[in-house]
């Protein structure tokens, strides 16, 4: 693959370039170090341990921006830099990612919409791997470099070749829940199995944990919320669950409008809570 020059390549089990992107069978593509094991667990979970699935990685900035304090506060950006990309190696080991691409973008750069960089490596990335599924950031999230993200990736799945498009594109929680998704609207992933798992990549990166988010309980309990909340008049079917909007559309039309594709379902949720008032008020 040809990278933007600051990219770095990482492959834990020593396999070569060629061989880690041809088994990729589901990619996550995230702003930040972190986010992949947020919002693409139910990815990383159903190809762990397989020999026929491998979930491979894409961080798109470099990490200089981080909140930090206690043991990290004085660090300069630099040193955040390789401290977060660092941590995200280790996940990559942890969850026996294919591969890891980080690419090393400002903020910046991933928000400015006429920056072709970024679309082109992700071009670059889709084309090696051919994923049969990805996992981005949803079009409701509330950080504006996770919003340059998910845009960049359509931008990119759209100038394929519809042959080499994934089969299907979801956009996972970070910076804003989905639970006001209708449930007939959500996607739904039961991710309960391997819980040690899931902790032990979130606690992976102690800059941010120890640095003053507790992403690790916050996570946890963002999942067990969704299954519990799900059905009000059921009991549990599962311990902890995912929830994702399905981007797939936007990749199937490309004549759709983004904005006016997330409002639909902003639109749809409106109106059931004005139906609901209006069922018991009349």
């Amino acid at each position: 693959m040809k990278l933007n020059d600051k990219a770095e390549l990482y492959i834990w089990d020593g396999a070569s370039e060629n061989e880690a992107c041809s088994r990729t069978t589901c990619l996550g593509i995230s702003a930040h170090q972190d986010d992949i094991e947020l919002m693409c667990w139910a990815g990383i979970l159903d190809c762990f341990g397989k020999k026929d699935k491998w979930f491979s990685a894409v961080v798109t900035a470099d990490g200089a921006g981080s909140p930090r304090t206690g043991l990290y506060a004085d660090y300069t950006n630099e040193e955040m830099m390789d401290v977060r990309r660092l941590e995200q190696k280790k996940a990559a080991f942890v969850g026996e990612y294919s591969a890891l691409a980080m690419l090393n973008y400002t903020s910046s750069a991933i928000k400015d919409g006429a920056n072709r960089e970024v679309v082109e490596d992700y071009k670059e990335i889709l084309m090696a791997m051919k994923p049969e599924v990805v996992f981005t950031h949803n079009l409701a999230d509330k950080h504006d470099t996770h919003i340059g993200v998910v845009t960049k990736v359509i931008k990119a799945i759209r100038e394929l070749d519809p042959a080499d498009r994934p089969k299907k594109v979801y956009g996972g929680e970070v910076w804003r829940s989905l639970d006001w998704v209708n449930d007939e609207e959500k996607t739904v992933f039961d991710v309960t199995e391997h819980q040690n798992m899931a902790a032990a990549l979130v606690s992976l990166f102690d800059s941010q944990v120890a640095g003053g988010k507790r992403y690790d309980l916050a996570t946890q309990g963002r999942r067990l919320a969704n299954a519990t909340y799900y059905a009000s008049h059921g009991t549990d079917t599962a311990e902890h669950l995912m929830y994702a909007l399905d981007l797939t559309p936007l990749i199937e039309d490309v004549d759709l409008d983004i904005a006016e594709y997330v409002n639909r379902y902003i639109d749809s949720f409106k109106k059931d809570v004005n139906d609901r008032i209006a069922k018991v008020t009349k």
